[in-house]
């Protein structure tokens, strides 16, 4: 009986591996393209985030900057800085502060400078661990074309991350199934 119940939470552990492999390290997502309306980044990972939509701010690819949330976090200096400049040498640069402070706030205001700016092509970017529920959570609010972009996460965070994403996005998944 031991044995059998060993086994069976061995096959558990394994297939949940396997669902974070698929869901949190390699999410399916195609490129970006060469030209969107605005890059957005999500609060948190502070520059890890930040820096690979800079990039794609330099390649011109949008000519506006939406960054979630750099007012909420203190340390996130250089988000601040640029919030409070308003602009990159090559674009726009808005800050907003998602209500409430969450990836599904984020997504409803995404949803909504969208229809206030006209925005048909979004790239968001996130953690990679974070693009499965962000890119669901986005199109729930959002009708238009989609990208999501994904930034390295330090390693050692990763196992931690893989367990609360599991369960956030159980929730998305049942209970909280609306924009």
């Amino acid at each position: 009986m031991k044995r059998r119940a060993l086994l069976v939470l061995a096959v558990l552990v394994g297939a949940w591996l396997v669902a974070c492999a698929v869901l949190f390290v390699w999410p399916s997502e195609p490129a970006p393209p060469g030209h969107a309306d605005a890059v957005v980044v999500l609060s948190g990972g502070r520059n890890s985030r930040l820096d690979p939509a800079l990039k794609l701010i330099r390649e011109g690819v949008a000519p506006v900057l939406a960054i979630s949330g750099a007012r909420q976090d203190p340390r996130w200096q250089k988000a601040r800085l640029l919030c409070d400049e308003g602009h990159t040498a090559a674009a726009r640069v808005t800050c907003f502060e998602p209500t409430p402070f969450s990836t599904r706030g984020e997504a409803r205001s995404i949803g909504r400078l969208a229809r206030q700016h006209g925005w048909s092509k979004v790239i968001v970017v996130t953690s990679t661990f974070h693009v499965t529920r962000a890119r669901l959570l986005v199109r729930r609010c959002y009708p238009g074309q989609l990208w999501l972009v994904g930034a390295p996460a330090p390693w050692w965070r990763l196992p931690e991350e893989w367990a609360f994403e599991t369960g956030k996005l159980a929730v998305q998944l049942t209970a909280e199934r609306s924009c």
